[in-house]
C-alpha cells in the first residue's frame, strides 16, 4: 500500500494543497489563475473569463454555438465535433484533452488542478460523460479509452490515477478511484495524517459497471467483465467474469452466443 504523507506538500491530499496555496504570497489573480485558468499571463486569463463567462451559462441553440466556438481553445488538445453542455466548471484546462465526437452534458465538471502536466485529464473520441458527472485529478492522471459512457452523478476521483479502457459503459451514480486517510490512533487528527492508497485503478475494455457500483483505489477489473450494481470492488475482477456484492465476490461468467441458446 502507498502512503501519501502531509509532510510532502506535493503528494498532500487536495484539501490541505488547496489552503497551502491559498496562504502563500501572492496576488489573488495568480492564485485565480493557478486554481482555474491552470496556465499563468494575461491571454489566457483573458480567454477563460471571456469563454465561461459568455458562455458557459448562456441557454438555447446560441448557447450551444458559442460553447463550441469558444470552448475547444481552452483545453490542451480538442478533437472535431466536441459538444458542450451548460454549466460545465473547468479548472486548469490546458491540462486536459478531448477526443473527436466528446460530448459533456449539463452540470459535469472536469478539474486537472492535481495534474501535472497537458493530458492528466484525457477523454477518448466518441465518449459520453452524462449530467453532473465529476471527474476530478487530485494526483497522477485520469484517462478514459473511446466509445464510453459515464452515467449521470458519476464521481472519478483520480490520487494513484484512474485508467479506463474503450467501450465502457458506467451507470449513473458510481464512485471510482479515492484512497483512505491513515487512523493511527497516536498520531494526532486523522484528517492531518495524510492518506494512504492501493495504487492505480484499471478498468479493462467493454466493461459494464452497474448502478451505484463503487470501484475503490487498486482495484483492477479485467475486458469483458460486469460489475453488478451497487457492488463494491476493492480488488482484481478477471476477465469475461461477472461480480457483485459487499464486497464484490465471483456471481457468474459470461457466456457465447451458443452457450445462450442452450
Amino acid at each position: 500500500m502507498t502512503r501519501i504523507e502531509n509532510s510532502n506538500s506535493n503528494a498532500a491530499p487536495d484539501k490541505d494543497r488547496v489552503l497551502e496555496q491559498l496562504q502563500e504570497e501572492g496576488s489573488a489573480l495568480a492564485k485565480y489563475q493557478t486554481f482555474f485558468v491552470g496556465k499563468p499571463g494575461f491571454w489566457p486569463f483573458l480567454r477563460y473569463e471571456f469563454a465561461t463567462s459568455l458562455a458557459g451559462g448562456f441557454p438555447g441553440a446560441a448557447g450551444y454555438a458559442l460553447r463550441k466556438a469558444l470552448y475547444p481553445g481552452l483545453f490542451g488538445k480538442t478533437g472535431r465535433g466536441v459538444n458542450f453542455g451548460r454549466n460545465i466548471i473547468l479548472r486548469c484546462p490546458p491540462r486536459i484533452n478531448l477526443g473527436c465526437g466528446v460530448a459533456i452534458d449539463d452540470n459535469c465538471t472536469l478539474d486537472a488542478r492535481g495534474a501535472a502536466q497537458e493530458g492528466g485529464l484525457s477523454i477518448g473520441d466518441n465518449t459520453l460523460l452524462a449530467r453532473d458527472v465529476i471527474a476530478v485529478v487530485k494526483q497522477n492522471h485520469l484517462i478514459i479509452g473511446k466509445s464510453g459512457s459515464i452515467g449521470s452523478q458519476t464521481t472519478l476521483s483520480a490520487v494513484s490515477g484512474i485508467r479506463i479502457g474503450d467501450h465502457v459503459i458506467i451507470a449513473g451514480q458510481c464512485y471510482i478511484g479515492g484512497g483512505r486517510y491513515r487512523t493511527d490512533l497516536d498520531a494526532g487528527p486523522m484528517v492531518l495524517q495524510g492518506l494512504e492508497t492501493r495504487g492505480e485503478v484499471v478498468i479493462g475494455n467493454d466493461v459494464w459497471i452497474g448502478a451505484g457500483a463503487r470501484i475503490l483505489d487498486g482495484a483492477r477489473i479485467g475486458d469483458g467483465a460486469i460489475i453488478a450494481a451497487g457492488a463494491v470492488v476493492n480488488g482484481d475482477v478477471p476477465a469475461n467474469e461477472i461480480y457483485g456484492g459487499i464486497p464484490a465476490r465471483y456471481i457468474s461468467s459470461r457466456k457465447s452466443s451458443a452457450e445462450v441458446l442452450k
